[in-house]
């Protein structure tokens, strides 16, 4: 009941919604660029690494044909192998970014604030039902 009223109360402070604005757009920034950042370029890299058993030179050996192809291929077939790139990417990115957002919650700075005002509160309270006794 005190932690609803305290958070009530909280929620007018203007530097309390200040630091929740940056607090969440902190945490979004985060997830979207480990999400659609680092997770779908290190897969790209670190599958193939995997499969040439850690030898770059067999790997980027076996990558120039390909690569040769895509360059003399016409421009449809490079927009299609460009817009699959594209879309594993974001398939990739969104996988991610929903497992991630699932598993680190993000904590408000109201609710910081509340656990601060609950503690000092549950010590007020104790410390008066010793005084009483």
């Amino acid at each position: 009941m005190e932690r609803k009223r305290y958070l009530e109360e909280i929620r007018g402070i203007p530097e309390l919604r200040r630091r929740y604005a940056n607090a969440l757009g902190i945490y979004l920034l985060r997830r979207f660029l480990w999400s659609f950042g680092f997770f779908p370029v290190f897969i790209a890299f670190w599958i193939p690494l995997v499969f040439s058993r850690f030898n770059p030179v067999a790997m980027v050996d076996k990558a120039l044909p390909h690569l040769e192809a895509f360059v003399n291929a016409t421009a449809q077939v490079q927009a299609t192998t460009m817009e699959t790139l594209f879309l594993s990417w974001l398939s990739i990115g969104f996988l991610f970014a929903v497992f991630d957002l699932v598993l680190t919650p993000f904590k408000s700075p109201y609710e910081y604030e509340a656990d601060v005002h609950m503690r000092a509160w549950e010590e007020l309270q104790q410390s008066s039902g010793q005084e009483k006794a």
